[in-house]
Parts: structure tokens; sequence; C-alpha cells
């Protein structure tokens, strides 16, 4: 493993040589039930805080709304009885300003080439919108030009931009990144997607480079989703509040279907699949698509204030050097034509409980020397929205931020021996938690699909963005019992019947000891750093690194 530091292997020589038996003395020590499980016992409270907080008196924790007002009530409530101190008031909350996008008029995609008029049709063929936070916005006559995978990244050599001046132009570009593309380990980071793939940095970086416009080709599988995925939802869009009222986003955002790219690409005489060779080969350079496209979008807006709820454990002798534990409360609400609830017990009860269940335990022990933080972020069904806002407002500088350990949608089918990291050797903090899975009797495993990106699709994403090296991880479907078919169908059962959907319930019958394990892990991972004067790396040439190397100054 890459950056596997001298501090980890320590832990790991420790866990290895010195087996923790019930008579240690450190209140940490793992311990072994009657059925062989170390570790499987981490809070007396977490089953009470889940069942409580996936109720449907919490109404699914939507933003904005009664449940939010529970929901805050309650965690604040725990922060001041175990003496957790507040950034801010007696809540513990930071607001978070957004903006709720409803578009009331969306033109069809209208393009010409040499004078031939031609449409792709809203959602069948293509989706547009726009984030800036305007009435209306009319792209009229903007000549496309189609960027490969709309990639600037330095530490790779890539850029897709070279010597292209996009002003008022419309930029199209596949999704994922070209290591995907090419299965090539040495590219990028081969089969695993990194940002550079994710659908919303290549908005970003279009932005960044002037484009009036930016379109995302979709293809099913460099996506990870079919087209279902981006045009049959609502078109509804919630976004941060910014004073600029985001007029720094591309006026248009969207995707077309594959039919279509091939459509835009025969207009400069290529086909799809020449595109994509192209967009691979080292002397690429942008292609002009001799197409021209127009489009309109009205909006209806109004704004939207959520909470992030946050509090802290001051440290005995670094104070502003800090572990920052995530969790989102928030989960989609009330169902407005059914009236049934979104409880979002596994998404995210499991994970604000075994939040609210880590300070009561650090809270009960030895105040560590470094600073813990617990930040309960909101939005994050909208888009990470809350930790996006803390991230980019953060309540303690995060270029003293030690680490970030992300608690999202643990399952609850039982106790599992594989511990999946996402975003496998992207940092050194997952030989952190080595030792400490190990001296559970279970093992480390990378996730079995980091083409989809889901490393880029949880709150800790908005902490890596500023640099700051993460761990998110849980258990996965090795089931100690029922073997790894069992979790395997456990898992997709979830997937496909109570993901975001109103079945997502509490289930008093659940077997919660795979989770309690996962939290020790958790909880012995902040203890650790806390209490030593390690600082944990990205792994070198990650896209994130060159991030927190401008910090590195504050941590000398």
């Amino acid at each position: 493993m890459r950056h596997f530091t001298l501090f980890a292997s320590a832990l790991l020589l420790a866990t290895a040589c010195s087996p923790a038996t019930e008579t240690d003395t450190n209140p940490y020590a793992p311990q072994t039930d009657a059925d062989g499980l170390v570790d499987a016992h981490f809070s007396d409270t977490y089953y009470r805080h889940l069942e409580t907080i996936s109720s449907d008196e919490f109404e699914g924790r939507a933003p904005g709304t009664r449940g939010e007002e529970l929901t805050i009530d309650y965690i604040s409530t725990i922060f001041r009885e175990l003496g957790v101190q507040s950034f801010t008031n007696e809540d513990y909350t930071q607001p978070v300003p957004l903006v709720r996008i409803a578009p009331s008029r969306v033109t069809s995609m209208q393009l010409s080439h040499n004078g031939e008029a031609s449409e792709l049709e809203y959602r069948s063929e293509m989706m547009g919108w726009t984030n800036r936070v305007v009435d209306a916005i009319s792209v009229q006559d903007s000549e496309m030009v189609f960027v490969g995978y709309g990639i600037v990244a330095p530490e790779f050599g890539w850029n897709d931009y070279e010597g292209l001046d996009v002003e008022g132009k419309t930029v199209v570009m596949f999704v994922n990144d070209p290591g995907y593309a090419t299965q090539d380990a040495a590219l990028f980071n081969g089969n695993a997607m990194t940002y550079y793939g994710r659908w919303t940095y290549k908005f970003e970086e279009a932005a960044r480079q002037g484009a009036t416009g930016a379109i995302i080709i979709h293809e099913d599988g460099p996506a990870g989703y079919g087209w279902g995925v981006i045009a049959g939802g609502s078109p509804v869009r919630f976004t941060m509040k910014t004073e600029n009222n985001n007029m720094h986003r591309v006026e248009l955002e969207g995707w077309v279907t594959a039919n279509s790219a091939e459509k835009l690409f025969a207009n400069a005489g290529i086909s799809l699949a020449e595109a994509h060779e192209r967009a691979l080969a080292e002397d690429f350079s942008p292609i002009a698509l001799n197409t021209t496209v127009s489009m309109e979008v009205e909006n209806e807006f109004s704004d939207l204030d959520t909470y992030n709820i946050i509090g802290y454990i001051e440290g005995s002798k670094y104070p502003e050097e800090h572990i920052i534990y995530m969790a989102h409360w928030d989960h989609m609400g009330v169902d407005p034509i059914s009236g049934e609830i979104f409880n979002g017990a596994q998404d995210n009860a499991t994970g604000t409980a075994g939040l609210l269940s880590m300070a009561e335990k650090f809270a009960a022990g030895e105040t560590p020397e470094r600073t813990i933080v617990f930040a309960f972020v909101g939005a994050e069904e909208r888009g990470l929205l809350g930790s996006a806002w803390y991230g980019e407002n953060p309540l303690m500088p995060l270029g003293k931020a030690v680490a970030g350990i992300n608690i999202d949608m643990l399952y609850a089918h039982g106790p599992v021996r594989d511990f999946v990291v996402v975003g496998w050797n992207n940092s050194d903090m997952q030989n952190f938690a080595e030792p400490h899975v190990i001296a559970q009797n279970r093992y480390m495993a990378p996730e079995n699909n980091p083409e989809a990106g889901i490393f880029y699709r949880s709150d800790h994403f908005s902490l890596a963005k500023q640099g700051v090296p993460v761990l998110y991880a849980k258990g996965g479907v090795d089931h100690f019992f029922e073997g790894r078919e069992y979790g395997e169908r456990e898992a997709a059962d979830f997937l496909a019947n109570r993901y975001h959907k109103v079945a997502d319930k509490f289930n008093p019958e659940w077997d919660l000891r795979g989770i309690h394990q996962d939290l020790w892990v958790f909880f012995r991972v902040g203890n650790d750093l806390a209490n030593s004067r390690v600082w944990p790396q990205w792994a070198q040439g990650n896209e994130f690194e060159a991030k927190r190397l401008e910090t590195a100054d504050q941590r000398n």
C-alpha cells in the first residue's frame, strides 16, 4: 500500500503482538463476546438513537421541515448534556443558505448545421438546466466544440482545453476519465474513477474555462447508471446561495444521450467511436462540431435555509489541530402525493446515531490532545450541499484538519468480515484503520465498483476537495456466520427495494453488531490520530494532494 506510515506500522505490530483481552485496563481494548465476535458492542444508546431518528415523528428529516427542527433539537440536547462545545449558538447550528430552482419552461435543444435546423427533445434526448439564480437564460447560436473528457489535470499531464478559447461556446465532453476508457492502470487511476471523471467536475472546469454551455455525453457504462437516472427524476434542483447568484457557473448545463451525440459528431464528419479514439490520442485537440445550439430555460426559485449541527471537544494540547467526524442527518422527507414517509433508517439514521454515539464515547473518556469535531451536515440528499458549505466556510481552518471520517449508510445485516474502503489507496487513512480491523478478525477490502465514483458521492468529498485526507468505509457483505452469498443478497435487497424508498424503515429485528464493530474502528482511528503528532497524507499524485500541499505551512 502507498504511504504506509511508521505510525500505522507500529499500530499494526502492537495489535499483532499484544492481542487485547478482557483483563486489559485499556477501556478501549477489544472485547470478545460469547459468539466469538470482537467489538460487537460500542454503545448502550445506539439502538435508541437509531430508532428515534428514523421514527415517523421525524418525518423523514427533510431540510426546512419540522423533521429538521426535531433533529436539531435532538442532537443539540445531547450535545449540551455531554458538555460538547458549540462554535455558534446553543443549538450548535451553522446556517446553510440554499436556493430551490424549479424550471417552469424548458425548450428543446435547437441545433443548426450548415443552415439546416434540427432539435433534441427535452428528457428523451437531452436534459438541460441552469444553476444560475436568474429568472431565465437564453443561449442563442452558441458554437459547439468537442473537448474530449473536458479535463485539466496537471498531475496527469492532461489538458483537453489546451490552446482553446471557449468564450461564448458550448463544450461537449465524455463522462468518466481516460483511465476507465482504457482500463490502463497507469493512466489516471485505471478503472477507478478520479474526480476528473465526475460530471460535477466537468461543469466546474467548463465554467473556469469561460464556456457558455457544458454538455456531457451519457453512456451507461462510464456514467455508472442509465439515462433514466438523469431524465426520470424531478427537474427541481437545489444549490448553495452565493453572493453572485451563481453567475460563475456556465449558463447552460446538461446531458445528451449517446444517440444524440452520434448526430452531433456526424456534423463534424466522425462517429461516436472515432470521437472516443480521438479523445484518448496523445495529440488530441478540440474538434469543432460545425453546429450551433440554442436553448431557453425559465425558472421559479425560492430561498431555503437548512442547517449543519456542529459541536466539538477541545483538544488538551493542540486545540487548533482537529479530526472531523461527519454524517448527514437529512433524508427525503414526506412524499407530497401519497403522504408516505421516507424514514431513511439506514440512509442515514445509522450514521447519525453512530456519530451521536461517537460524541458520547469521546465525552466519557480522557480529553484527547487534538480537538474532535462532530459535524452533522444537512442537504446531502440535495447534492452534498451542507458539507460543501462547511468545506467552503469551515468553523476551524481546514489546513489544521488532521483528517476526516465519514459515517454514511451503515449496513444493518449483521457482523461481516470485510471492511470496505471506498477510494482504495487514495490516502494512508485506510492504513490507520487496518490494525483495528485485523484485531476484530476482519480484513480490509476495496470497493467492488470503483469505476462508479462512489468516493465522490458522499460528504467526505467536500473535505477532500479542500485537501483534507479522509476515510470513508463500512462493513461489507462477507457475513461472519451466514457467508458471503447471504451478505450479498441482503445488500442487493436493500439497494433494490429500500434505498431511497419509503421501505427504508427501522427494523427492531436488525442485527446491529456489525455496525458496532465499524464504530469501534472509526473511534479508534480518530482517537489514535487525536493523541499523536501524525498528519495523514494523500497518495502521491492523487488529485487532492496539491490542495493539501497549499496549506503545508499551517502544519509545520
